[in-house]
Formats: structure tokens, sequence, C-alpha cells
């Protein structure tokens, strides 16, 4: 019982932040996400005033336990038809996307900038796979703190703004020489952050863009579960005294319930109906997690980290940009001659 008081205030800030990203001003400006107007108020929350001792058990549980029953539910979201659709060249491009960028992504931050292994891991895991929600489920993984996770999910929120309105225009401005729309779809759903902004850089193409970028980056998102494995192994390792054992791997479970959803989605045992109500509730969950997140994070640590994270995050939007156009027409060509 000592969990609902702190989940009913991050259930209110959640409504809160649902309410504002569906006003018209939000959408047809920034268009942010109820997930990153939760962290914000979460932030101005918890920065603001001492939050009561009884209100962080449930707080905490919102940021943990709640987080990972969404990220498997978040499985509805995507089929394994969804995989075909883009086709294998969708599939290698997307591929080739997220592990030049997350290697990067960690080389930059670590080597170049200095940044600690855990900010480098989830600013690497939110910039190449699927923004705030890669960073939440890569941090457990690295064990990050909070501010180091606020930190990551503020330069992809940065970032994937700038691209939702950047592609379309460059697109639309005859810039991105020897796509149509369909390639372009491909394109931005490689490599822009979140699923909202790819979704949303589409359809201010057209309907062909948006379907194909929808399904290029959620093909992106099922990345995510084997990327969580391999580093979970990876860390274990990396951090073994006395070799690795099997049973002290913190394997992240909940990768599993998020690949069985996908299949029991794309099975079609639940009609759209359920499935679409599941999805909102889901959304909602997530959003309760980045608003116990934002509670959580102290923005004076967040500071101390300067200007550096945000350099490294530019680094990974400008080898998007120019490194996934490369990339996409290189593959394009390959496959189609031209």
């Amino acid at each position: 019982m000592n969990y609902i008081p702190g989940i009913l205030i991050t259930a209110i800030l959640s409504v809160i932040a649902m309410f504002i990203s569906n006003l018209e001003i939000v959408k047809s400006t920034v268009n942010f996400s109820p997930l990153i107007v939760a962290i914000i108020i979460g932030l101005i929350v918890g920065n603001s005033i001492k939050i009561p001792e009884v209100l962080k058990p449930g707080i905490n549980f919102s940021l943990k336990k709640i987080l990972r029953i969404a990220i498997i539910f978040l499985g509805f979201r995507l089929t394994f038809q969804n995989v075909i659709d883009v086709g294998l060249e969708g599939i290698i491009i997307d591929a080739i996307m997220l592990l030049t960028t997350f290697l990067l992504g960690v080389y930059v931050s670590k080597k170049v900038f200095g940044l600690d292994e855990q900010t480098s891991y989830m600013l690497a895991s939110g910039s190449s796979i699927c923004g705030a929600s890669a960073v939440l489920a890569t941090a457990p993984i690295v064990k990050g703190q909070m501010h180091q996770a606020a930190m990551a999910v503020a330069t992809v929120t940065i970032f994937g703004t700038i691209s939702m309105f950047l592609y379309p225009a460059v697109y639309k401005a005859g810039l991105l020489l020897g796509m149509d729309d369909a390639l372009y779809g491909i394109y931005a759903g490689a490599t822009v952050h979140e699923v909202a902004q790819a979704v949303a850089a589409g359809f201010a193409v057209s309907d062909v863009a948006a379907n194909t970028a929808t399904i290029s980056k959620l093909t992106r998102v099922i990345m995510l579960a084997p990327l969580l494995i391999v580093l979970s192994f990876f860390f274990a390792k990396k951090h073994a005294t006395h070799g690795v054992n099997l049973r002290e791997i913190p394997i992240p479970w909940f990768v599993f319930g998020f690949i069985a959803m996908i299949g029991i989605n794309s099975m079609s045992l639940l009609d759209k109906t359920y499935v679409n109500i599941i999805n909102q509730v889901d959304t909602f969950l997530l959003t309760m997690s980045m608003a116990a997140l934002g509670i959580e994070t102290n923005i004076e640590k967040m500071k101390k980290a300067g200007m550096k994270p945000i350099y490294a995050a530019s680094v990974l939007f400008l080898y998007l940009f120019f490194g996934g156009y490369i990339v996409t027409k290189v593959i394009h060509t390959v496959f189609n001659g031209g």
C-alpha cells in the first residue's frame, strides 16, 4: 500500500502531460509526445519542492517496475509483418544505421568528449534506436543514474525534434537527390530518433512516406531487444573479476516479454479495438515512468555535465542525417541498380 501515493502522483502528472501534448498549439509547433512533456513537468516538480518521503516508494515503483511493464506491452505496436513489409533493403539500412550510430555514439561520447560510461551508452542507445524509450530501457543494464538518463533523454529530444522539421523541409526543397517518397520514408524511419518524430517527418511529405517511415522505424524498434541482451552480456563480462557466471548476468527479461507481445500481435489474436486500448494504456504507463524520471532527476547534477552531451548528440545527429542519406542511397542502389 505504501506505493499508492507515489503512483498516484506520477499518474496525475501523466494525465497533465497527455493533456498538454494534445493541445493544438503544441501539436502544431514542437509536437512533443506526452513522454517528453512528462519528464519536463517531473523535472519542474522534483526540483521545485521537496518530495515527501511517503511518495518516494511509489515514484521509484513507477520508474522501474511500471517502466518494464510498459516496455513489454510496447510490443503490441509492432508485428513481425512490419519487418517483412519493409523488405530486406529496409532491414539492412536499419541494421547498419543502428549499429554504426551506436558504436559511434559510445566512441564519441567517451573518447572525444570524456563523458562517463553510463551516459555514453544511454545517449548512443537513444540516438540509434528509439529515443527516450531506448534510454530508459538501457539505463538499468548500464546502471545509469537518474540525472544521466535525463540528460540522454534531453539530447535525443532536442535533435529528434530538429529532425522532425528538417527532414521534410530538405526533401521538399529537392535537396535529397534521387529519393522518392517511399525511399525518403525508409531514410526517415532509419535515422529520426523517436517513433512519433519519424512518423511526423513522414506525414509532412505524403501518406506513402508516412507509411514507409512508420514501418522502417518500428523495424528499428524491434532491434532494441537484441541490443539490450548483447549489452547485458557485455557489461557482465566487462565487470567480472573471476570470469562470467551466466547466473549473474543481468539479462533484461522484460525484453522477452516484449518479443512475446510482438508475436501475439503478429498472430492477430486480439481484436484491433483491444490492441488500440492496450497501446493507449501503454502510452500512459510510459508517460508515468517519464514523470517519475523527471521527479528523480537532480538538475544540478545535469548541469555538471555541461554542454558535452549536447556536443556528442550533435555529432550523432549529423551522422544520422548525412551518413543515413549515403547508406540509404548505397543500399538502394545495390538492390535496385540505381
